[in-house]
């Protein structure tokens, strides 16, 4: 069976083990069904995921043009703390801006190759948790806009990292902490305008991926580079697929990449 569509990253359900869907515009594939089966991958084009063109990808799934203009891909989307609706002032469209600015954000801390603190939307909880392939995380603040759970990660950030190490989470490098631990030992460093929305008494939320096999020497599969690539799928962490010969594909990354994909 082939299907054919643009990548997007993975829709995903919060079960036992996590539920992996690639959404094409006409077709959906449920990932899981798919493991210890071959599948091929082929490159055959790009579609900006703002303009919908055949250009090349620039960033995040959009042409250069759309990545330097779009709302969707202004500054404060990887810089929270840039955020500036609050103070009813534009970026690139204060409607859109107000829109996803101004609502409920969550500060957490997840482990997925070490600790690491994070911003997500509340409505993307645990969505955000499960891409970033963590196996346990908890919320440490909930506020009211983008702009106060910026200016939390950034106070956060000096005192533990805020990035993951793909190989490490890859590998099932890990160990488990008590992140309720580390939520209570950082307290004291968030800024004063958020200590009053710490969260006091929530436990640890645990997700398992499904995954058969972890690869111990990840390859980062470059589909624009290679073009083509056949394997058997052995595994899904995060928003990559793990295959038998140790390469792994990030779907998120290659977002705007127009494929073939057979079974």
């Amino acid at each position: 069976m082939i299907y054919t569509g643009v990548l997007t990253k993975m829709q995903t359900e919060f079960l036992d083990p996590i539920q992996y869907y690639l959404v094409f515009k006409t077709d959906f594939v449920h990932m899981n069904q798919l493991l210890d089966k071959t599948m091929h991958l082929k490159h055959l084009g790009y579609e900006c995921l703002s303009c919908g063109l055949n250009k090349e990808i620039y960033r995040q799934g959009f042409c250069k043009d759309c990545f330097f203009d779009k709302p969707v891909a202004g500054d404060w989307i990887m810089r929270p703390e840039l955020s500036t609706a609050h103070l009813d002032q534009e970026d690139r469209d204060l409607a859109y801006e107000k829109k996803v600015q101004l609502q409920p954000h969550i500060v957490y801390l997840a482990n997925s190759s070490n600790v690491k603190v994070g911003v997500t939307r509340k409505s993307q909880v645990p969505t955000r948790w499960i891409d970033q392939g963590a196996h346990e995380a908890v919320e440490i603040v909930e506020v009211p806009n983008r702009y106060l759970a910026g200016i939390a990660e950034v106070a956060l950030k000096d005192h533990v990292a805020d990035k993951t190490n793909w190989r490490k989470m890859l590998k099932n490098d890990i160990k488990d902490l008590d992140l309720t631990e580390w939520r209570d030992k950082l307290k004291p460093f968030l800024p004063e305008e958020t200590q009053a929305y710490f969260i006091q008494n929530n436990k640890e939320t645990e997700l398992h991926f499904p995954v058969n096999q972890y690869p111990e020497k990840p390859k980062s599969l470059n589909l624009k580079k290679d073009i083509e690539f056949s394997g058997k799928l052995v595994g899904i962490k995060g928003q990559y697929l793990i295959f038998e010969d140790d390469t792994v594909f990030n779907v998120r990354a290659n977002e705007g990449l127009v494929v073939d994909l057979s079974i």
